[in-house]
Formats: structure tokens, C-alpha cells, sequence
């Protein structure tokens, strides 16, 4: 897969992450371990050694959202935008 479709991929379980927020726990945990799992499979791709420290910070932006974005301010609602360009890109 392309960097594009690795980071949409994420962008789906932060979207079903978002919407599941404050509603149904378990499926808010599931996209959250299926987001995190995909993050570090992309991490350790070899492939994406230039972009390491984008990818780590957009995991770092992600758990802070998770987290009630104490850190930065980030929201699940906000991170979406950031992941639908890469969805549009593989669109493309």
C-alpha cells in the first residue's frame, strides 16, 4: 500500500473512533486499538523512514485526542480533516 492508503485506512478507524465517542465503548476502544495498531504497522514500514516523525506526531495528536486532548487541544472531530486528504489522494 501507498502512504496514502496506509494513513486513510487510519483515518477510517479515527472516523469510526469519532463517531462511536461518548456512545458505545466498545466499538470506541475497538477503533482506537485498530487506529493505534495501524499506526505502528506503518511506523515500522521501512518504506516511510522520511516521514517518521509526521506519522509519530499524528499518533501522538491521535492519543491525545483519545485522551480529552489535554496536551493539545485536539479533538477526534478535528484529527478527521487530517486523514480525509489522504483518503482524497488515493481517490485521485
Amino acid at each position: 500500500m501507498t502512504l496514502s492508503e496506509q494513513m486513510g485506512n487510519i483515518g477510517s478507524e479515527v472516523s469510526r473512533a469519532n463517531l462511536a465517542e461518548g456512545k458505545d465503548k466498545k466499538r470506541f476502544d475497538g477503533a482506537v486499538d485498530r487506529a493505534l495498531e495501524l499506526f505502528d504497522l506503518t511506523i515500522s514500514d521501512p518504506r516511510w523512514y522520511g516521514r517518521l516523525q509526521e506519522i509519530g506526531r499524528a499518533r501522538e495528536v491521535f492519543c491525545d485526542a483519545v485522551y480529552g486532548g489535554k496536551e493539545y487541544g485536539s479533538s477526534l472531530k478535528g484529527l478527521q480533516s487530517y486523514f480525509d486528504h489522504f483518503a482524497l489522494a488515493v481517490n485521485k
